[in-house]
């Protein structure tokens, strides 16, 4: 009976030591596996071959360098700044000039996206090293045609409100309100498109990847709010 009772302490201490050195293999194997994991790979920069020759491995600190961008594409980017900048202008008017709900959604979603669009301009524009705004007296290469501002040299991108067209909408309430700030938006809008065509016509321009997504998304959005105000007029015309 003692040498029964011996052997079962023994064999329980065996199976704990067993247990103990199988979770001490397990704790080291997954340390390594952790470790494994948190090392940072080495990043492999590939530069494919011209057609018949092999590719070639670069440095990891090779980084990409932008092409050069379209003179045209950039005057482009900075006349949309400016575009965009009075489009957001006669947006903050609503609030304190009509109590009609349907424009207010509208220019809220117009507030929103250009907004959102100058941002996304002013960075293309500083990655390639390009100043947001400029004087802009070759904008005729891209067959521009403009107004000239009442205070100011600096020329009008297509569409764009004029001084006395801003004044006249600062000073409506109400229905006048509404009727003037549609047909001025329809207006803007229709010079955006313009815009967007003469890019478009313009040889060597529109190429970019960035750019080309962003002109084309300004002429379809724009199409689709100038439809939306269009039918808004027919809805609720002024009456004289």
């Amino acid at each position: 009976m003692c040498t029964w009772k011996i052997r079962g302490v023994l064999s329980v201490t065996a199976y704990s030591c067993a247990l103990a050195v199988a979770s001490t293999l397990a704790s080291l194997s997954s340390s390594r596996v952790c470790a494994q994991q948190t090392e940072p790979a080495t990043p492999v920069v590939v530069q494919p071959g011209a057609p018949g020759k092999p590719t070639r491995a670069l440095p990891p600190s090779t980084s990409g360098t932008l092409p050069p961008a379209s003179p045209a594409d950039v005057l482009f980017m900075q006349g949309m700044v400016i575009h965009h900048a009075q489009a957001v202008e006669m947006t903050a008017l609503i609030e304190s000039h009509t109590e009609n709900k349907d424009l207010k959604s509208l220019g809220a979603r117009i507030s929103s996206s250009q907004s959102d669009e100058i941002k996304f301009m002013e960075r293309w524009l500083a990655s390639r090293g390009q100043p947001i705004s400029e004087t802009m007296p070759d904008m005729h290469h891209m067959k521009m045609s403009h107004d000239k501002m009442s205070h100011d040299s600096m020329a009008l991108m297509p569409g764009m409100l004029t001084s006395e067209q801003m004044e006249a909408l600062r000073k409506a309430k109400g229905a006048k309100f509404d009727h003037l700030f549609l047909k001025g938006m329809i207006q803007h809008h229709g010079g955006a498109l313009i815009m967007v065509k003469d890019l478009f016509d313009t040889a060597g321009a529109g190429q970019d990847a960035e750019l080309f997504n962003f002109a084309t998304d300004v002429d379809s959005g724009q199409r689709a709010e100038i439809r939306i105000m269009q039918n808004m007029l027919e809805r609720k015309p002024l009456k004289d």
